[in-house]
Formats: C-alpha cells, structure tokens, sequence
C-alpha cells in the first residue's frame, strides 16, 4: 500500500478531522475515493440505516426581496414571471402529502420579511396541522426573520428550518451577496443561533464550485457545520443561472462534473463527521448527473424532497438553470423517487417525520432535555 493511500486510510478511521485532512479527503481520486464513500456509506448505515423520508417541496412564492448574485429569483431579474400560491393551493399540496404519508412537507419561497408575511405563514401553519391532524410534520426555509417571528411560526407547528449560508468565508460571502445590510453574513448567522435556541430543528448549506471558492474554503464550511452543530444539510452544486450577475465568471469555473463530484465528497465526510444528521441529496446533483440524487443518498444522504408545487409554476421557481423535473406531476415525482430510492439500495419510510437524531443529542447536551 502506498503512502498516500495509507495517510488516506488512517484519516478515515478518525471521527474529526482537521482543516488539512479535510482537504486532502476533498483531493482523493480513484481507490482513495473509493475509500472514503465506503467509509462513509457504513457511516450511515450504522447511524441512520438504508432509510430514506421524503419532504414534499412546496415552492410556495418566488417573489424575494434579495438580490443575491448567484440566484434565478434574485429581486433584479426583470426576466421572470413571479407568481403566490393561494392559501388554497399551497394547502391542496399538503393535503396530497399527507394522504401519500411524505410524513412531512417543506415549504419555500423567496426571502421577504414583513407583517402580511409573518400573519400568513403562521395562518398557514395552523390550517396544515389541522388538516393532517398534527400527524404532518413541517419545515420551513423562508430566509431570515425576526426572532419573534421564528417563535411564532415555532409555536404554530414549525419544527425545522433551513436557512442556507451558501459560504461560510466572510469574503467569499460578500463576493456573491451585494455589499449592503440587507446581505449581511453577520445577521445571517445570528438568525442560525436564534433558531437553535428557539427550538428548531436547524439546517444550513452551501453551494459547491463557486466562482472564487477553494478547497479550503469548502473544508472551512464542513467544520463551521461541525462547531454549530447543524442538525441537517443541504449542499449542492453551483450551477449557473444566465440572468445573474455572477455568469460573468462561468468561464473560471471548475467543469460541472468536478463540481458534482466534490459535492459528493462534501456529503460523504460530513456523514463521516456527523453521523446522526439529515443530509440532503439535492435535486441539483439530477441536473448534472441522471442519477446524481441515487449516487448521494448510496454514499451519505437520507433526505429527498419530491416536488409537489403545482405543475405550472415550477420553471418560474429556478435558483439555477437546467433545473430538473420541472414538468414532472406530484405523483410521478414520487414515483421516480420510489425507483431512485430502491436503486440506491435503500428504501422510503413512510407516515414518519424522520427527525434528526442529533436533534435530541444535541439538546440533551444544551440541557434543553
């Protein structure tokens, strides 16, 4: 066996990693490679088992008041038709998912903060625990609020939140985020905190490939993830979005299938690092690679999030182009999902919410149980 193999193999019998090991694991090809998603894939089959839950997507509004650089439905693309789900949409969808038994739903939209905002999706929260007898359980990604906000909807039935930080180096943040209060990374951290200490079960992420990102940065953003002690993750790829100031770079960038196999690597050793999280296998992995969402969930990921938008508003919903299953129904994207799953050598639960286990750990550490 040669060295680099060795340092390799001894690397990955630890729990923790330092910043340097974290980048030479980002490094490996071939049998190394091979190493570490075997490390990680008995990772998660000792931890969270060949189990898979399903979060019905609901992408309720593409209407934002950000104007982050990266995004499709940044507040200054004038190219886009924006549109609201009603009330009664948004709540057929969950209806759907509680009669398929998803267990739980996320629902999205743009980031706006305001009264109108808060009162609706706190009306909303309500109406869904009551249609699906408090047995539906809900996240939330709806960007950064108040703290007071965050309880509200806490106390109307929230129990997860997502709130992305897509780079957790300072200046790379300030790089693809206008340099204003508005995207402050400051604030976007301090809403993380407040969420945790409401009671939430907490998710962040970030974009993989980003035009100016290193691989230090990458091994930066998996120990940030490890001292807060996310319960769950989400991480995909940077795939461009031609109306958005950032394109300017996409002849810089690394190829889409070196950015698909990074963020491969990302998952799996945050797998290895947290071992009881949720991890994501983002739809974005499908646009570049077919079978991109099986390749996650084999080597660390054990969550899905099967779109259930109405039809007819998905290609208005796009953070990046290429965004797959846009013309898919509620019912074959859950089909496809149930083949794609069963690929991977793993099978959907059904009628559970498919908690974080590090959720409980965690706060029984806190002393908050």
């Amino acid at each position: 066996m040669d060295r680099y193999r060795m340092k390799v193999n001894q690397i990955l019998e630890k729990d923790n990693f330092s910043k340097d090991e974290i980048v030479l694991l980002l490094g490996t090809e071939g049998d190394e490679k091979i190493l570490l998603f075997k490390k990680s894939a008995a990772v998660k089959e000792k931890h969270i088992g060949k189990k898979v839950w399903f979060r019905g997507l609901i992408e309720f509004s593409n209407v934002c008041g950000k104007d982050c650089l990266y995004c499709g439905i940044r507040k200054g693309n004038k190219n886009l038709k924006r549109y609201n789900l009603s009330d009664e949409e948004i709540l057929a969808a969950a209806k759907f998912a509680y009669d398929n038994r998803y267990g739980s739903i996320a629902l999205q939209s743009g980031e706006l903060e305001s009264q109108l905002v808060t009162s609706r999706i706190e009306n909303l929260l309500y109406r869904i625990k009551e249609l699906s007898d408090g047995k539906l359980g809900i996240t939330l990604s709806v960007g950064e609020q108040k703290p007071e906000v965050y309880k509200k909807w806490f106390d109307a039935g929230a129990h997860r939140y997502l709130l992305r930080v897509e780079s957790t180096n300072r200046d790379l943040y300030r790089k693809i985020h206008p340099y204003n209060k508005k995207h402050d990374f400051d604030r976007r951290l301090e809403c993380l905190k407040n969420l945790q200490e409401i009671g939430y079960q907490t998710g962040t992420g970030v974009m993989i490939g980003l035009p100016f990102q290193t691989i230090e940065d990458l091994a930066g953003d998996l120990l940030f993830m490890n001292d807060f002690n996310v319960d769950m993750c989400g991480m995909g790829p940077y795939i461009e979005h031609a109306d958005t100031p950032l394109t300017e770079y996409s002849g810089n960038l690394l190829p889409l299938r070196e950015r698909f196999d990074l963020t491969l690597k990302m998952i799996a050793i945050l797998r290895i690092m947290m071992k009881d999280i949720n991890i994501v296998a983002a739809t974005a992995l499908q646009a570049i690679d077919p079978v991109g969402r099986e390749k996650a969930v084999k080597i660390g990921a054990n969550i899905l999030m099967p779109n259930i938008t109405p039809g007819k508003y998905r290609d208005s919903y796009k953070l990046y182009d290429n965004k797959p299953c846009t013309d898919e129904s509620a019912e074959d994207c859950q089909s496809c999902l149930e083949a794609r799953v069963s690929l991977a050598d793993a099978e959907v639960v059904y009628g559970e919410w498919g908690d974080s286990k590090h959720y409980d750990k965690r706060r029984k550490d806190e002393g908050r149980i």
